[in-house]
C-alpha cells in the first residue's frame, strides 16, 4: 500500500526494547514490595523470649496471676510482678487502685498496668492491710523491667493469712517448672490470637521463625487480646 512501509522488529532493535519493557514490568512489583512500609521493632526490645531470658528467683512465692510475694523480717510482705509478665508487655504505666492503709482481700485488684491505651488489672495475692505503695514507679516505670524482684516491687502489706495463701503458690524449682509451662501456654495463646485477626507483618513482630516469641509480644497485640489474656492468665489466684 502506498505510504506505508513494513519493518521486521527482528531486523531492528525493537526486540531489545520489548525485553527491556518486559523486565521493567516484572521489576516494578518487586520494587514496590521491597519498599512497602514495615513496622520496625523499637531499639532495645529483646529479640526473643525464651526460658533463658527469664529471671526466676528461688526464694519468692509465685502466684498463678503472675505476682510474687516475699515475707520480710519485719512481718510485712513485698508484692510485685513476675518477669514473664513484664517481658510480655514491655514498659508499662502503673495506676494504683488502692491507697496506703487500705484493707485488701486476696484476689482484689491493687494495681492496673497500662500501655498504649491497653491495660491489665493485677490482683493482690495476699489478704491484709497495705502499708506502702511504691509511688516511685509512677515516674520510673522502667524500674519494673530492670529490677522486678528488687526495687521494682509494687506494694508492701501486712498479711493476715500468709501460710494459707502461699500454700497454693510456687517456690524454688516448682516455680521454675511453672513459669516454663506458662511460657508455653502464652505462646499457644498468642498463636491462636493471631489466627484470622492479625496481618502478616504483625505476626512477624510477635513470632520468630519456628514460632518462638519475640520480646514484648503483647505490646503489638490489640486491646481484645489483652482482655483475653486477662481472663486466661490473670483472673486467677
Amino acid at each position: 500500500m502506498d505510504g506505508f512501509t513494513f519493518t521486521d522488529i527482528f531486523d531492528t532493535k525493537g526486540i531489545e526494547y520489548l525485553v527491556i519493557i518486559g523486565f521493567l514490568l516484572l521489576a516494578i512489583p518487586f520494587w514496590i514490595w521491597l519498599n512497602r512500609p514495615v513496622k520496625m521493632r523499637p531499639a532495645g526490645v529483646p529479640g526473643t523470649l525464651s526460658r533463658r531470658d527469664l529471671r526466676i528467683p528461688q526464694g519468692l512465692f509465685f502466684n498463678r496471676n503472675h505476682t510474687w510475694a516475699f515475707l520480710e523480717p519485719s512481718g510485712m510482705a513485698r508484692v510485685g510482678l513476675d518477669d514473664l509478665l513484664l517481658k510480655l508487655t514491655g514498659d508499662v504505666k502503673i495506676d494504683y487502685l488502692v491507697d496506703p492503709m487500705a484493707y485488701v482481700r486476696r484476689g482484689e485488684p491493687i494495681v492496673r498496668i497500662v500501655r498504649d491505651g491497653k491495660h491489665l488489672d493485677i490482683a493482690s495475692p495476699l489478704t491484709g492491710h497495705v502499708e506502702y505503695i511504691h509511688t516511685s514507679l509512677n515516674s520510673d516505670g522502667e524500674l519494673l523491667l530492670e529490677d522486678p524482684y528488687g526495687e521494682g516491687w509494687l506494694c508492701k502489706l501486712t498479711p493476715e493469712r500468709w501460710s494459707d495463701e502461699t500454700r497454693s503458690g510456687y517456690l524454688a524449682e516448682e516455680a521454675t517448672r511453672w513459669i516454663v509451662q506458662e511460657l508455653a501456654s502464652v505462646r499457644d495463646f498468642i498463636m491462636q490470637s493471631l489466627q484470622g485477626r492479625s496481618p502478616d507483618n504483625q505476626a512477624l513482630l510477635v513470632l520468630q521463625e519456628g514460632g518462638e516469641l519475640t520480646g514484648y509480644p503483647l505490646s503489638e497485640m490489640d486491646a481484645d487480646v489483652w482482655q483475653d489474656f486477662q481472663q486466661k492468665f490473670l483472673d486467677r489466684t
